[in-house]
């Protein structure tokens, strides 16, 4: 017995620390813990209802049946000339235009729609990554079950499924998005699919640094096809991160202090897109090339003298050795996925703002603003405001989770032929986990990098 359990001791305690978490999260919440403290607005009817309503109507067409109407038309050119402006004055009822601000609790977070499919996803992204750096941290290769690997690969597989068909559900909302964010999404689900393939199938090795050498076509096409949908998903998510960052950022120079963020949640901004832009670059060959040594020439006096010439030796001969360059890949991709987990609270604080602006915005348009509107988009942001979140977490629970199937090594897999004749698992852990984590950090930061550049021409605006 004892025997027994010192060998399969790993395993045991992947269990144990999987029960563990699954009971300390049931109670402690974390997910609702880790969105308290952010401030929603609200923004009702009117304040003093018994108030009688003091606004009048601006515009009322004479279909209504006015008595007394007359057209312009019967009137003469002297009467109309003659005519005075009345000295009609508009009361604006101040009740009806406030808006208030409320901390987000766990009563509150509770009662959105998509609450659970949010908390589902926290709990088993949560979960899986630490799962897997109890893996990281054995560091064993004696087989699926000895080693422990079986808890951290359905775990992940687990988390993958659920933060995917959450994310397919948000997407599928039809209040949540307009016409036009669901057919772009469409055409960048179907350009995804294609340039998935393309990468797959190395057409353009020059371009594309990835080798798949064990997937076999019926892999290249379940790769693509994933990619596909993941890359049409991903860009509607990426809209509201690219208007997070525009509002965060105040890049439209409102200077509103209830919708400022602090200088830390901004420095957050700025350092997680640089950091997303530079990990989608390194895949990339003619960027790659001047950071990893492709081969090494030990004839020294091949140099050619000129700057031109020395510079074209130089590339592919200097820079990091290929296993570092794979670490240092890692280790940006890791660093982007805790960067944007980091950033989930700001940007979710910069969606509610947004609803602000957009109440600035209609009460300062006319002398009696039109408030239904900014009312509307207050109460909508509210209602969907779990959406957002989803949104939002995705992309770095997808990249987190990817990135741990890869430091999975394919030798576990070596005592279940019966698993690897279906399945290239060497390759999937690999080859293909590093290919969807990189996929899922270019496709939302290319989306969200449009977004902004169309936001900075004036094409695309908030209001």
């Amino acid at each position: 017995m004892d025997s027994l359990i010192f060998t399969y001791k790993v395993l045991i305690l992947q269990c144990l620390l999987c029960l563990s978490l699954s009971l300390l999260l049931y109670f402690l919440n974390l997910s609702s813990l880790f969105l308290r403290g952010l401030n929603t607005y609200i923004h009702p009817d009117g304040v003093n209802p018994t108030k009688p309503q003091s606004t009048r109507v601006a515009i009322r067409r004479p279909s209504e049946g006015i008595d007394g109407y007359q057209s312009l038309s019967s009137k003469t050119a002297s009467e109309l000339r003659n005519r005075k402006k009345p000295k009609e004055k508009f009361d604006f009822d101040e009740s009806n235009a406030q808006i208030f601000r409320l901390k987000l609790g766990d009563a509150h977070l509770s009662s959105r729609l998509y609450f659970d499919s949010y908390r589902s996803s926290f709990n088993c992204f949560f979960v899986g990554c630490s799962s897997f750096l109890l893996h990281c941290y054995f560091n064993a290769n004696d087989g699926i079950l000895r080693n422990g690997s079986l808890v951290p690969i359905l775990l992940a597989v687990i988390g993958l499924f659920r933060v995917i068909v959450s994310l397919v559900r948000v997407s599928l909302e039809r209040s949540a998005f307009t016409r036009s964010e669901r057919q772009l999404g469409l055409v960048a689900g179907i350009s995804g699919f294609v340039l998935a393939h393309v990468i797959c199938l190395g057409i353009f090795p020059s371009i594309f640094d990835f080798e798949f050498k064990e997937v076999d076509g019926y892999g290249m096409l379940f790769v693509g096809f994933s990619c596909g949908s993941i890359a049409g998903f991903l860009y509607m998510a990426a809209g509201k991160s690219a208007r997070a960052f525009w509002i965060g950022t105040d890049q439209i120079r409102c200077n509103l202090s209830i919708i400022s963020c602090e200088w830390i949640a901004r420095m957050t901004f700025y350092v997680t897109y640089l950091v997303s832009a530079y990990t989608s670059l390194i895949w990339i060959s003619p960027f790659a090339e001047f950071l990893s040594i492709k081969s090494i020439s030990d004839d020294k006096t091949n140099l050619m003298i000129d700057g031109v010439g020395r510079s074209e030796k130089y590339v592919g001969n200097v820079g990091m050795a290929q296993a570092d360059f794979r670490k240092f890949r890692f280790w940006c991709l890791l660093l982007l996925g805790v960067l944007q987990i980091f950033s989930v609270r700001s940007n979710l604080q910069m969606y509610l703002n947004e609803a602000v602006l957009s109440w600035y915005q209609r009460l300062h348009a006319s002398k009696v603003p039109d408030l239904g509107y900014s009312r509307a988009k207050v109460f909508l942001h509210n209602h969907y405001l779990c959406v957002a979140v989803l949104q939002f977490f995705a992309p770095a629970a997808l990249i987190l989770l990817f990135l741990g199937l890869s430091q999975i090594d394919g030798g576990v897999f070596e005592n279940f032929q019966l698993i690897c004749g279906i399945l290239p698992c060497s390759a999937f852990c690999k080859e293909v986990a590093v290919f969807m984590a990189w996929w899922v950090a270019f496709v939302s930061t290319f989306s969200a990098l449009v977004n902004l550049g169309l936001y900075r021409r004036g094409i695309l605006y908030i209001s």
